[in-house]
């Protein structure tokens, strides 16, 4: 798949959210949960990866790897990555698209944030000069085939909303496919952001307790905003989980009186494909 089809999916006038994944396991929970689209989350991928925060640790090349195992992992879902500030000036976001593209995704992100980044929702974020951010922008374009790209902007914690709002109408007139304005702080910053850039594909980030209102597909849709990431939930969810089940080990030395925080074995293998791997090893034996 391509840029084309999510391209096609939005332009059908149905708003698509994609959960936030960073491995092969969690993009198929996603697939089997009925997610068409996911997001490579650079946030989650420092913290599973390097067990580190989102502060510019990971590399183009750790990103790429991973959304290349999120691809081969879940064959029918539109991947989108997390390209950072593309890693560097346009040579490398050239090098950043390539790497993407080689890996079979369909869509990717690249901020003005300054490089080494931080996640949108923490404080002392700063951003590059338009031009730096534009320039990046315009290497992109030229050099992907059919990738999706999306212009995210952090200029709103740093130089205010109107910043933001006209470096996204700048974004939109080189031509990227969708615009991404980080972490407005209300109802009615989003409704400002939806009425400068009209006729634009807007991407709503939704963090839970981060700083923008957290809302639902609809409203979101409602407001203007048809590409919703949520890039943090499975994540967030699985550290609550995995944390609480630990606990319970070392208190108990058994999760056998809570076997419901557990799936059980039969269950995960379905979740990754035993039977059919199985049959496959039937078919051409080597036992």
């Amino acid at each position: 798949m391509d840029g084309d089809h999510l391209r096609r999916r939005l332009h059908a006038g149905s708003p698509v959210l994609m959960p936030g994944v960073w491995d092969a396991l969690s993009a198929r929970l996603c697939a089997q949960a009925g997610f068409d689209t996911v997001f490579v989350s650079g946030y989650a991928v420092a913290g599973t990866l390097l067990g580190v925060p989102d502060l510019g640790y990971v590399s183009q090349t750790e990103m790429a790897d991973v959304a290349r195992r999120v691809v081969a992992a879940a064959p029918t879902t539109m991947v989108v990555l997390d390209g950072d500030t593309g890693y560097g000036n346009p040579l490398n976001v050239i090098r950043t698209v390539e790497l993407a593209e080689a890996a079979g995704v369909v869509g990717l992100f690249l901020e003005d944030q300054v490089w080494p980044k931080r996640c949108g929702h923490l404080a002392g974020k700063e951003v590059v000069d338009r031009e730096t951010w534009l320039a990046k922008l315009r290497a992109a374009l030229d050099v992907r085939t059919r990738l999706f790209v999306t212009a995210r902007t952090d200029a709103r914690a740093p130089w205010g909303l109107d910043e933001a709002i006209e470096r996204g109408r700048m974004a939109a007139d080189l031509g990227v496919d969708a615009v991404f304005v980080e972490a407005p702080e209300s109802i009615a910053e989003l409704e400002t952001i939806a009425a400068a850039l009209p006729g634009v594909v807007l991407v709503a980030n939704m963090v839970e307790t981060g700083r923008t209102p957290l809302l639902s597909t609809e409203e979101l849709d409602e407001l203007g905003f048809s590409l919703i990431v949520s890039p943090l939930t499975a994540l967030f969810a699985a550290t609550r989980a995995v944390r609480g089940a630990l606990e319970v080990l070392a208190r108990r030395g058994s999760l056998r009186d809570e076997p419901d925080r557990l799936v059980t074995f039969e269950e995960f293998t379905e979740v990754v494909g035993l039977p059919g791997h199985l049959d496959r090893q039937d078919r051409y034996g080597g036992g």
